[in-house]
Formats: structure tokens, C-alpha cells, sequence
């Protein structure tokens, strides 16, 4: 059971507690002149407590102030969790009604924070405390929800500017209301139910300014879109611009639009030719690979793996040389970024393009190979179905550099391992088809761990 170790010591008699590390004593008219536990808005009045408190509910004012910093005087030792109905043990500490009561009923008769023995197991509501325990929570909820309204307040007058103005007023007016949502949950809602998603969305089309464009995506990406919106969102003219700005823009436009276009492609059947265009699967490429902003590279690879989950774009895929360049990105990526990028050309690899395109990338052997076991099972997995994939259109010239780069060391380490069933069925078909080139005594000097501890 978790303990608190207060950090410092309270008397409940008097009603005198240490706040923090500083050694300040305060009470409770102390607290308020001070300003430390509140007294604002007529909430705590001359050390007593203040209508408003009373008519709030604090469980739910603790649930949704669960981020804010609490004085530790308000801490129940036992749960960690703020107080609402503490009560008094005889030793002085105070605690959560609930919480040591249940302490009580697992057979222990002592005071959890001094572990001293009780002469007295009764409990004494601390009233006082409780008292200010509301206050305090009162002060802040109604703070936060005036800053809640503020933002809401702000959110409906930049929609009704944009109904309004044209330019570089209607670019200002959507800056201000990326950066309100992206910085406040509340105005996320009140876009979204004020008809903001409708509003933004029409502004988008063939004639829209990249200026606006950038802004209306930097906003879309952080609200929750209804079905209706996303289908809205997916017609050509739309996506196009999309496009296009995720081949033009800066990097956090192009990441933008990048999460944007997935999440309209969920569930879609990517039947529309503008989603599966050459044009956004060479910008995706384009961000993976650059190397000044390593920030776009897993929202990249993310589409790009969500894209070639379709098969009829795949051979796209393969045609603007996806395969050598992601080849060439695999030493460098890190494990989650590895995961993707693997599966995309496992996916490619099933098509004879993409299992051709894999052969004739010098890299793709070593590369490959250098990952088996060495990042996970599932990394191990699909660089195997890889390998296999290229030595067995080429078993004569592709399994011979396999074996040279360790290919057959690796194996035998993935049959030895704890890997699955499956995984050690492939390792083993994957090293009977290497040794055919090869006579039983030289294949198995090939087969020494040295190289693969090396």
C-alpha cells in the first residue's frame, strides 16, 4: 500500500499545517490573507467558508482539476489522492475516511504514517479542513472555467470574422484560431460544435492560397471530424491542395497535411485516383528523407504504410522508386520508424515489381540482414519474409550474398532463440534454400556465430 510522507508536520487541534519544504506554519486566516490557499471571489471570507463552495461538488472539481499542483496538506498519506471527507486519528494524522477505515479492516490497529500503536480507533471528522479542502478546489475550478468561457468566447468571434473577411485578414484570423485550439481542449469542442469544421473546410478548394491552406490543415488536424466532414474533405479538389502543399509547404505544413490525409483515409476503399497519385507518394518520400527535420519521418512512413495497404496503388509505390529509398533509410531509423518502413516493403515485396525492384538494390541484402535479431520479433519477421522474398527470385546470385554478408550465422541464431514456431519454420526453409550453393563443408564454416558477434 503506498505511503505519503507529509513534508511537514500538522496539528489539527489548531488547525496549523506546514505547506511545502519551506517550513511556513500557516492557519487558516494565514493561508488566506497570504493568498496561498485562496480567499478570492468571496469564496473564503474572513477565515470562514463561503457559499459557493458548499453548492460545488468537489469530487467533480478534484476529476477535473486532476493536473493542477495541490498543497500536501489536502493529500490523503494512504491513496495519494486529495481529501474529501478527512477524518482524525488519535495520534494527530488525518486522513481519507474511506482509506482508513479499509486500513482498519485488514487487521491493522496503528496510525499508517507514524506506525505507532492506537489507544483510540475512533476517527474525528476534521471539519475545518474539509472546509478548506473545498474552498481552495472552488477558487481554482471557477478560475478554470472562466478561462474556459474566455476561450470559447474568443473561439466564436474569429468564426464569425472568418464568415467575414478576404486575405490577409482571413490568414490572420485562422492563425489565431490554430494556435487557441492547439493550446486549449475547450476550444476544440466549440469548433466543432459551432459549425467551425463546415466553415473551415469550404475554405478550402482549387483557388485557395497556400497561406490559408497551411492554416486551415494546422487547425482540421487538431479536431475531431465527424464522417461527414472527412467524406467532405476527400473530394478532389481538396485533396489536391493537400497535395500539393505537402510537396511545397514548410515542415510542420507538410506533417499537417500528412496526418490529415490518413485520417481520411481511414476505412476508405482509396478508390479516388487523387489519393493514390504519384504526386503524394513522392512528397511522402521527399519527407522521410529529409534529414534536417527528423520530425517527418514516422508521420510519413505512417501514410506511406496505410497506402500501400491498398493494392491497387501499390505498383505506384514501386514505380517512383520507393523500395532503394527506404532501403537506404534503414540504418538510421529509429525501432518504431524500422517497424514501418519493414512492413512497406514486406507489403511491396509480394508484388514481382517490388520483389525486383528489392534484387536489384545492392543494399537491400546487407541492410536487411544486419536486422535479424537484433530490434525485435517483429522487425526479425519481416526482414525474413523480405529475404525470402529476394532470394527465392534468385536463389543462384541473391542467396550466395546473403550467406556472405551472415545470412546463415543469423539464422541459426533466430531456430535457437525463443522466437515463434513460424518465425524459426521460415529462419530453417530460409537457410536449407541458402546451402544449396553450397557444399556441407563450406556451408557450415559459413554458418560459424563468429561473424555474427562480430
Amino acid at each position: 500500500m503506498p505511503m505519503y510522507q507529509p513534508t511537514g508536520r500538522r496539528r489539527v487541534g489548531d488547525m496549523k499545517f506546514d505547506v511545502g519544504s519551506g517550513g511556513q506554519v500557516l492557519d487558516l486566516d494565514t493561508a488566506v490573507k497570504d493568498g496561498i490557499l485562496g480567499g478570492e471571489d468571496g469564496l473564503i471570507c474572513g477565515g470562514g467558508v463561503g457559499v459557493v463552495a458548499q453548492k460545488l461538488d468537489l469530487k467533480k472539481m478534484i476529476e477535473e482539476l486532476e493536473s493542477i499542483e495541490i498543497p500536501s496538506v489536502f493529500i490523503c498519506p494512504i491513496s495519494l489522492e486529495p481529501m474529501q471527507d478527512p477524518v482524525t486519528l488519535c495520534t494527530g494524522q488525518t486522513y481519507e475516511r474511506s482509506n482508513i477505515l479499509k486500513w482498519f479492516s485488514l487487521g491493522h490497529y496503528t496510525c499508517p504514517t507514524t506506525m505507532q500503536e492506537l489507544w483510540d480507533d475512533s476517527v474525528t471528522p476534521n471539519k475545518t479542513l474539509q472546509q478548506l479542502i473545498c474552498s481552495w478546489f472552488s477558487q481554482k475550478y471557477l478560475a478554470m472555467k472562466k478561462r474556459s468561457e474566455d476561450v470559447q468566447g474568443r473561439v466564436l468571434e474569429i468564426l464569425e470574422t472568418l464568415k467575414k473577411v478576404k486575405g490577409q485578414a482571413r490568414v490572420q484570423a485562422l492563425k489565431e484560431l490554430r494556435q487557441v485550439v492547439t493550446a486549449h481542449a475547450s476550444a476544440k469542442n466549440t469548433v466543432v460544435d459551432n459549425g467551425g469544421v463546415a466553415l473551415i473546410t469550404s475554405l478550402l478548394g482549387p483557388f485557395t492560397s497556400h497561406a490559408v491552406g497551411s492554416e486551415a490543415i494546422g487547425t482540421l488536424v487538431n479536431l475531431d471530424l465527424s464522417s461527414e466532414a472527412k467524406t467532405i474533405l476527400m473530394q478532389p479538389a481538396k485533396i489536391s491542395l493537400m497535395v500539393d502543399m505537402l510537396n511545397e509547404g514548410s515542415i510542420e505544413t507538410k506533417i499537417n497535411c500528412t496526418k490529415l490525409i490518413e485520417v481520411l483515409m481511414e476505412g476508405k476503399d482509396l478508390e479516388s485516383e487523387n489519393v493514390s497519385s504519384l504526386s503524394l507518394v513522392v512528397g511522402l518520400l521527399r519527407l522521410v528523407k529529409d534529414k534536417r527535420h527528423s520530425n517527418g519521418v514516422l508521420p510519413g512512413l505512417s501514410l506511406l504504410k496505410t497506402i500501400c495497404s491498398h493494392e491497387s496503388v501499390r505498383n505506384s509505390v514501386v514505380s517512383v522508386g520507393a523500395v532503394p529509398q527506404l532501403i537506404e533509410l534503414l540504418p538510421n531509423l529509429n525501432h518504431e520508424c524500422l517497424e514501418l518502413a519493414l512492413h512497406i516493403l514486406e507489403v511491396l515485396s509480394t508484388l514481382p515489381e517490388g520483389r525486383q525492384a528489392l534484387k536489384d538494390c545492392p543494399k537491400t541484402i546487407p541492410s536487411v540482414v544486419r536486422l535479424l535479431m537484433k530490434v525485435s520479433e517483429s522487425c526479425t519477421q519481416l526482414a525474413l519474409s523480405i529475404l525470402w522474398a529476394v532470394c527465392k527470385l534468385a536463389p543462384d546470385e541473391c542467396a550466395s550474398l546473403a550467406v556472405e554478408a551472415g545470412l546463415a550465422a543469423k539464422l541459426l541464431l533466430v531456430i535457437q532463440s525463443g522466437c515463434n514456431p513460424v518465425l524459426k519454420q521460415r529462419a530453417a526453409e530460409l537457410l536449407k534454400l541458402c546451402s544449396l550453393n553450397y557444399t556441407a563443408t563450406i556451408f557450415i564454416s559459413k554458418c560459424k556465430l563468429t561473424r555474427t558477434i562480430q
